[in-house]
């Protein structure tokens, strides 16, 4: 069978992505994007890859897991084939320990992580005083640090996808959309417009944006591992610069302007990690993020087109998750096999609106 020719809607972490393993698999790919590569969500400055606690284990948290671990190649062979960087490193996260309870929480996740990680990373808990001088001030005198988390710079990383991409043999178009053939595969990956979209088409609510707003400090850690505590991510980046964040706003005005909010974030931020107090705030950057009803990422075929497929949903864990879900998306759009785990179907989150 001739492989399809691809066209993606969408130049963030899930469209270039899919596009970029398509491309690496033979695929003629075209990308649409309306305005810019990166110019919502994964534009964005955090860029924190951080995994769900390993209790409870289920399909979702696999997936994530598997993505998680096949990241380092997938980023790396980004670089390789663009001639740029991403900013990738598996460095590693802390946290705080601040109750007795979630001392015994953090011994039990121990377990949990020998047995659903398997030895390919691990959950421990350590002494705050093996780490004084960048972890938080904890409580209990101990940490937690797992060693799976990862950083990458958004901006770089989607500006080295497009390359990776063009580099490939597939084509980036700004602002109009012109179909290869009616061989054509058209994947729609356009984040809070086309979860917007699919509520209207559908009559049923798919997901919607919810805001966050970050900030970048001219603060150099880039060997450092990874913070969280208070509900704020240090990532320390290669370039020299720490980013923090993020808000999580469900009702907003104005998707792409700071405020407030953000203020109020840096100064936790300061009290939360003195390190980075005198730093200066030398970006400050706001987004609605694609939030699915199910809070998980959506992929699969478009419900009533034929050869459309979807992937939407990033939120909060879109690069993270972004390797796995173009690999299991493309196999799906290019060979057929559906290999998608049904919390992330398209069925999940149209419901009855389908049928």
């Amino acid at each position: 069978m001739a492989m399809p020719e691809i066209t993606v809607m969408g130049a963030g972490a899930f469209g270039l992505s899919v596009a970029y393993v398509c491309a690496k698999a033979g695929a003629k790919v075209q990308v649409v994007e309306k305005t810019a590569v990166g110019a919502g969500a994964s534009g964005g400055l955090v860029g924190a890859l951080a995994p769900h606690t390993p209790e409870r284990w289920d399909d979702k948290k696999q997936f994530q897991l598997e993505s998680l671990l096949m990241a380092e190649g997938f980023w790396r062979g980004v670089e390789a084939d663009s001639g740029l960087v991403t900013g990738y490193e598996r460095v590693g996260r802390l946290q705080p320990i601040n109750t007795p309870r979630i001392l015994e929480l953090s011994h039990e996740r121990t377990n949990y992580a020998e047995q659903h990680w398997r030895g390919e990373a691990s959950w421990n808990v350590v002494r705050y005083e093996d780490h004084v001088g960048w972890a938080p001030q904890s409580k209990t005198g101990f940490l937690v640090h797992d060693t799976l988390s990862a950083r990458l710079h958004p901006r770089l990383a989607t500006l080295a996808l497009a390359q990776a991409v063009t580099r490939l043999g597939g084509e980036i178009i700004i602002g109009r959309y012109t179909p290869v053939s009616s061989n054509t595969k058209v994947i729609w990956a356009t984040g809070v417009d086309g979860l917007h979209q699919l509520s209207e088409e559908f009559g049923t609510q798919v997901g919607s944006g919810e805001k966050g707003q970050a900030a970048l400090l001219g603060y150099s850690s880039a060997n450092q591992t990874q913070l969280f505590a208070d509900s704020i991510y240090v990532v320390p980046h290669a370039n020299g610069t720490t980013a923090i964040g993020s808000t999580t706003e469900r009702y907003f005005e104005k998707a792409d302007e700071t405020d407030q909010h953000l203020d109020d974030l840096i100064a936790r931020a300061f009290e939360t990690f003195p390190i980075l107090a005198n730093a200066p705030v030398i970006e400050r950057w706001a987004s609605a993020r694609p939030r699915s009803f199910t809070r998980a990422p959506m992929i699969g075929k478009y419900p009533n087109r034929d050869g459309h497929f979807i992937a939407n949903g990033g939120f909060k864990i879109g690069f993270g998750m972004a390797p796995k879900l173009a690999q299991t998306l493309a196999a799906l759009v290019l060979e057929g096999n559906d290999a998608i785990p049904d919390h992330f179907s398209v069925e999940a989150n149209l419901g009855s609106a389908t049928a």
